[in-house]
């Protein structure tokens, strides 16, 4: 498979129909940065099946939540009856939130080879204030050789944290948490996660 092939929204359907994706929980980094935030309107960016936009939602957030994948979007709106949730299908290689419009924009693994533009055009949709949450894995972990080595796809915290203008933004976490992870055929694992939390001011 080659690497557009990776990317494409055929490839993103086959992977989701043909096993679930569902954990059930939200991302650890998401509840640790944003439980104590006061609610307000989210954008969920790579929402996959939407564990994490439910969480929000439940936590009494406005949720908008994107993917790629109708199919994952199917079985997100299916859990999220009754939940202040917008699912939306959009390519975020190519998709900008609209400016200014979110308290909190969350961007969890969202692995791509865009990565830096991506994450410029994410930021857009800060509202002055809000934050900023992007996490994704260290190209160092325990797991990443079983993982694409695609240049720019992962990235340090230094290098995402760079990416903001220092006159616009507060950069509040930049830095590498460890936690334990299931990985191929059961085996435990020690993650690393990339965390950088930014407030724009």
């Amino acid at each position: 498979m080659t690497e557009t092939d990776m990317f494409s929204r055929a490839a993103w359907e086959e992977r989701y129909g043909s096993r679930g994706m569902w954990s059930g929980q939200p991302n650890a980094q998401l509840v640790a940065e944003v439980a104590d935030l006061p609610p307000g309107r989210a954008l969920d960016a790579g929402c996959g099946e939407g564990a994490d936009a439910v969480w929000l939602a439940g936590q009494g957030w406005r949720v908008t939540a994107v993917d790629f994948s109708e199919v994952a979007l199917g079985r997100a709106r299916e859990r999220s009856a009754g939940l202040d949730v917008e699912w939306r299908r959009a390519d975020l290689t190519a998709w900008t939130p609209e400016l200014g419009a979110y308290d909190l924009v969350s961007a969890q693994f969202v692995h791509l080879p865009t990565l830096v533009e991506m994450y410029a055009r994410l930021a857009t949709g800060v509202a002055p204030g809000g934050t900023l949450l992007l996490v994704g894995h260290d190209p160092t972990d325990d797991a990443g050789h079983h993982r694409p080595q695609i240049p720019g796809m992962f990235f340090t915290a230094d290098e995402a944290a760079g990416l903001l203008d220092p006159r616009d933004w507060d950069v509040v976490v930049a830095g590498t948490r460890e936690r334990q992870a299931h990985g191929h055929e059961g085996a435990h694992l020690t993650v690393r996660d990339v965390v950088v939390v930014a407030r724009r001011r």
